[in-house]
Order: structure tokens, then C-alpha cells, then sequence
């Protein structure tokens, strides 16, 4: 059973940092792709950002320049660096590993709180 485990959520001030980790059970090249997603009170999960296993990576507009996603291949691990954060990007935060062949993989979530 492949296990995806979030860590690295947090409460941070407006304007603040934040690093999110995703440890995956398996190759992360195993998977199609892997990416973030998030979900706030009330509304629904949306993408945040994805890495391909080939190609190049995507953000959503709302995060574009702020967040950086990456990956330690030797870790099975990838990243969310999130910068200049902001209280609408208070939410529980959600690793994907979609593999095409399997299907989808989600972790836990991570609570992620801008707030002064």
C-alpha cells in the first residue's frame, strides 16, 4: 500500500514562510506525477501546484511566484516552499501521487493558517 505523509504545516504571519514535505512509500518517479492540493473550510480541494515525472512544473494562478514545488529524488520527498503567504491561503494542504496505472494516492493533509 503506498503511503504519501505530509509534514510542515503551521500557524505563520501574513507575509511569512512556510515549507511543506511530502514522503512518499515508493519512487516518486513511480508516479506519473505528484503535486499539492488544498482545501479551506467550505469550499473544495483545488490544485495548487504539480511536478510531472517529465515535463514542466504547473501552478495555479493564485500561488504563481510565491510557491515553489520541488523534490529530493534520493528521499522520495517533494516540497512546497511557500513565501509572502496570505490568509486565503489558510487550508489543509494534501499531497497527490497519481500513478495511471494504480490510480490516485493522497496523503493525510497538512493545516496550513496565515493569521496575525
Amino acid at each position: 500500500q503506498v503511503q504519501l505523509v505530509e509534514s510542515g504545516g503551521g500557524l505563520v504571519q501574513p507575509g511569512g514562510s512556510l515549507r511543506l514535505s511530502c514522503a512518499a512509500s515508493r519512487s516518486i518517479f513511480s508516479f506519473n506525477f505528484m503535486g499539492w492540493y488544498r482545501q479551506a473550510p467550505g469550499k473544495e480541494r483545488e490544485f495548487v501546484a504539480r511536478m510531472p515525472s517529465g515535463g514542466s512544473f504547473e501552478y495555479a494562478d493564485a500561488v504563481k511566484g510565491r510557491f515553489t514545488i520541488s523534490r529530493d529524488n534520493a528521499k522520495n520527498t517533494v516540497y512546497l516552499q511557500m513565501n509572502s503567504l496570505k490568509p486565503e491561503d489558510t487550508a489543509v494542504y494534501y499531497c497527490l501521487g497519481r500513478d495511471l496505472l494504480s490510480g490516485n494516492f493522497w496523503g493525510q493533509g497538512t493545516q496550513v493558517t496565515v493569521s496575525s
